[in-house]
């Protein structure tokens, strides 16, 4: 977008995200000002940008969290979806450098690009950049990778950071063993809060506080499973985070050995989060 009439004297833009005024007469002219100046607050020029960078600004956190969705449940995106939308810079921007697996499970990379024919753009491990113009691309939760140490140092090489959090979202696999009586998971039982400070821990961490339960939602191959974690009722004081178990889509809980990887990790992912906030004790550390 380019500088916009504003008053006289000067103009105005979006530059960064933020409203940005320059002179156009006198020493000034041209040169961008550190702020803007009184006469042009509440000028409808001015409101208009404030009113067009809010709205970028929750565009962009949109495609993110859909992206972030996409990611979680690595559920197959038609690959003319991701070219329609390759233009915009926030779907850009949610979509670059995340790791793809075309047709072929082999075909696995870095995105980095869509060519106008819509195909895609993708450096592989080997460095190489191949096209790949599969009919549908999956973005993988990186506890699916097998080889996620090997793209997380290729990606230090290149010097890539994702804005949807992939390759680096922290992990956890499912043991070998488990106690096939077993309801929940305990691990990250125990910590200590006051109940409001965890609840708004919750929803700060982008998770759902319903009731006694604060819940993520994902997508575990054909079925979706809600993890949950017990941290007391909202009319208690002090409280102990519960155990962490995992529901099915009629409410029926799930004994841990017949949960998927992604519901796992994820599940596992939200418990360690909340549990990591938990008051230490200054004398026993605990």
């Amino acid at each position: 977008m380019g500088w916009l009439v504003a008053g006289d004297g000067y103009e105005v833009a979006l530059v960064e995200g933020r409203v940005a005024a320059r002179a156009t007469a006198g020493r000034a002219a041209g040169r961008q000002l550190k702020s803007l100046p009184k006469a042009l607050k509440g000028h409808a020029e001015v409101e208009r940008l404030r009113r067009l960078a809010e709205w970028l600004e929750r565009h962009a956190a949109a495609c993110v969290a859909q992206v972030d969705t996409w990611m979680v449940s690595s559920l197959p995106v038609p690959t003319a979806v991701v070219a329609r939308v390759w233009p915009d810079e926030a779907w850009q921007s949610a979509l670059r450098d995340l790791v793809v697996v075309g047709d072929d499970p082999d075909e696995v990379g870095f995105l980095r690009g869509v060519t106008e024919s819509g195909e895609l753009r993708v450096v592989d491990l080997d460095g190489e950049t191949v096209r790949l113009s599969p009919r549908t691309v999956t973005l993988p939760h990186p506890v699916l990778l097998p080889d996620l140490e090997e793209l997380r140092e290729f990606a230090a090489e290149l010097g890539i950071v994702q804005r949807v959090e992939q390759i680096h979202r922290g992990t956890w696999h499912k043991p070998a063993y488990l106690d096939e009586k077993a309801r929940e998971v305990t691990e990250f039982a125990g910590g200590r809060f006051w109940r409001s400070a965890l609840a708004a821990r919750a929803t700060s961490l982008g998770y759902r506080v319903s009731g006694s339960r604060a819940t993520c939602r994902v997508r575990d191959g054909e079925r979706t499973v809600e993890a949950a974690v017990w941290i007391g009722e909202p009319w208690d004081y002090e409280v102990r985070t519960g155990g962490l178990s995992w529901l099915d889509p009629e409410g029926r809980r799930l004994r841990p050995v017949d949960v998927g990887p992604v519901a796992w990790s994820e599940g596992m992912r939200m418990a360690a989060a909340l549990y990591a906030g938990r008051e230490i004790d200054e004398v026993t550390g605990e």
